[in-house]
Formats: C-alpha cells, sequence, structure tokens
C-alpha cells in the first residue's frame, strides 16, 4: 500500500492565508483497479486563484507535473510524465476521467514548465493576449504583475508582435528583469507617486490594451485611460484576494461605453484543445530565443504553504514552482 500526503484546507481564508488555514494528513491508497494508474508529484505548482477556488475541508486544489509509477491503464504507461489537477498531494490514483494530460517529449523545454510557459500560465498569456487583444503592430500593451508566470510572457508576445509594452512589478529586482526581457518600459509600483501620471508618461500614444492581473485600483486607474476601441483581458484580481471588507469604487459602465471598449474576463480552459498547438508555438519561440522565462523553485512538499504564502507577499519572479 502506498500512503499519500496531502495539504487540507481546514477553514476559509480571512485575509492573508496562514499555516493555521491548513493542515497535513496522510491517506492510504487502496490497490489499483483496472483502467487506473498511480503517479507521483515531482513539481507543484502554486498559483493565486487557489486562495480563490478551494474550499475547507477539501485538499487544495491545484495542477502538478507527476511521474507514472503503478499503472493498469494501457494509455498511461510507467515513467510517463503528465499533469493533472490532483492537487496538494504526493501521490494520486488517476483514471481517464482525471484529464490528466501527457507531457509531450518533443518540447525542449525541461518538465517543470508543463505548469508554467508550457502549461496553464502559458496558454493564459498566450489566448489572453492574441485572441481576446487581438494586438496590432504599433499599439501600446500595459500588464500588471508583469513579472509573474501569466504577465512575462503577456508582455513578451505583444513585442513579438510589434507592440509598445508598459509593465509593472512589485520591487527593483523584477523591474530589471522585465526590462531584461525587453520591455520598452517598467516600473515599480510601490515607488512611484502617482500611477496616473506614470502611465500618462510611458504610454504618450495611450493605452490600447490592457492585461489584468491584479484588479485593483490599477483597472480603475487605467479604464478610463483606454484609446477609442481599446481591449483589455481580465485575467486575475490579486490585489482583492485577501480583502475582508467588500471594495468600493468608481463604476465603470461610462467610459467602457463612450470609448466602446471591449472588456472580456476569461480562463484558458475555454481553448483547452487548442493548448498542444499554443504550447509548440510558445517551445518555438524559446527556441528561438524570442521568448525566456523563469522559475522561482521551493524544494520539497512540507514547503508548499511558503511558496503559496510568498504569492501574496511578491516573493516569485516568472512561475513559483515546488519540487517535491
Amino acid at each position: 500500500m502506498v500512503k499519500a500526503t496531502k495539504w487540507v484546507l481546514v477553514k476559509s481564508f480571512e485575509g492573508t492565508p496562514k499555516s493555521d488555514d491548513f493542515r497535513i494528513e496522510e491517506e492510504e491508497l487502496p490497490a489499483l483497479k483496472d483502467g487506473e494508474y498511480l503517479a507521483e508529484a515531482v513539481f507543484l505548482s502554486v498559483d493565486p486563484y487557489m486562495r480563490v477556488f478551494s474550499k475547507p475541508g477539501d485538499t487544495m486544489v491545484g495542477e502538478q507535473v507527476a511521474k507514472i509509477i503503478d499503472s493498469k491503464n494501457p494509455e498511461y504507461s510507467v515513467g510517463e510524465y503528465i499533469t493533472g489537477m490532483f492537487g496538494w498531494r504526493t501521490h494520486t490514483i488517476g483514471n481517464p476521467s482525471s484529464h490528466a494530460r501527457k507531457i509531450d517529449s518533443s518540447l525542449s523545454a525541461p518538465n517543470s514548465t508543463a505548469i508554467g510557459v508550457l502549461g496553464m500560465p502559458g496558454a493564459t498569456a498566450y489566448f489572453g493576449v492574441l485572441n481576446i487583444l487581438e494586438p496590432k503592430e504599433g499599439e501600446t500593451l500595459v500588464v500588471s504583475a508583469a513579472s509573474g508566470a501569466v504577465g512575462s510572457i503577456v508582455g513578451q508576445i505583444a513585442k513579438i508582435k510589434g507592440c509598445r509594452v508598459v509593465g509593472f512589478a512589485g520591487s527593483d529586482t523584477k523591474v530589471r528583469y522585465l526590462k531584461e526581457l525587453g520591455f520598452d518600459a517598467a516600473y515599480n509600483y510601490k515607488t512611484i507617486s502617482s500611477l496616473k501620471d506614470t502611465l500618462t508618461e510611458a504610454c504618450p500614444n495611450g493605452i490600447d490594451m490592457y492585461f489584468d492581473n491584479v484588479g485593483g485600483d490599477f483597472f480603475d486607474t487605467i479604464l478610463p485611460m483606454m484609446n477609442q476601441f481599446g481591449r483589455l483581458a481580465v485575467c486575475g484580481q490579486i490585489s482583492t484576494y485577501n480583502d475582508t471588507e467588500p471594495r468600493k469604487g468608481p463604476q465603470p459602465g461610462y467610459p467602457i461605453l463612450i470609448k466602446q471598449l471591449k472588456v472580456q474576463g476569461f480562463m484558458a480552459q475555454r481553448w483547452f484543445v487548442e493548448w498542444p498547438k499554443a504550447f509548440k508555438v510558445l517551445d518555438g519561440w524559446i527556441k528561438e530565443g524570442k521568448l525566456k522565462y523563469r522559475e522561482t523553485v521551493t524544494e520539497g512538499f512540507d514547503k508548499m504553504f511558503d511558496a503559496f504564502l510568498g504569492l501574496f507577499t511578491g516573493e516569485n519572479i516568472g512561475k513559483a514552482v515546488v519540487k517535491a
């Protein structure tokens, strides 16, 4: 018998996540049945959405790269690597209904990127920019949380498409990273005196596209500054996830109407069947040197909480990954 270790959410989050919101449990797994396989976690993802979608009493939600270590399913061979929404756990019994995705061995990047630039974050950036924002050469794109797993890829795709890219991040180190990636302008939002004035200076031709990872004041400030027929892709709201009281703010309807803006929320799973094609394009850009990525790796399954908390305190550059 195999024992799985898992992180269980014991109570709803109030404000910033705390260690006593969780407990670590062991679970003895049954013998495999026909059609099942046993997967062992290799790399686990931590992402802000987990703060919203995890429920008390359940294993924390999340995606992982796992290795098949036993199988009674001919479609899943021992030694193969997959990604699956198995949550924060070391071992998982899967079956065809688990919707695990085999990692394409023809891709050049390491397996950890299957939960990063060649996984859900990469797909989010790819489809958000190309399908929602539909960039045109010479346009200006602004992206918040620009040094993160999604934002850093968003900016680079926009540059590949010939756009001016302006990014905001939470430290001078992250700003330097954005400039290394080729962003036309990058700012530490914690040290600027005025977001509106900074945007006015950085975007002399106005803002055509905004990729929103944070919500809050960024969205409220940028919305009325958008050009006519501007597009906004609403991907995340991390600045509000730890709020304990509902936000009060301006009503967005008027600028959306007058400027005929396109404002669309989205999740990358909408294009799930197209992910393999997107990953081949992204991998091609990596091999050509047009697309760079970074991972912040935390060692040890017992450090899942530390890596998760780091998302909300600005510890990571690029994709946050836990190596089991």
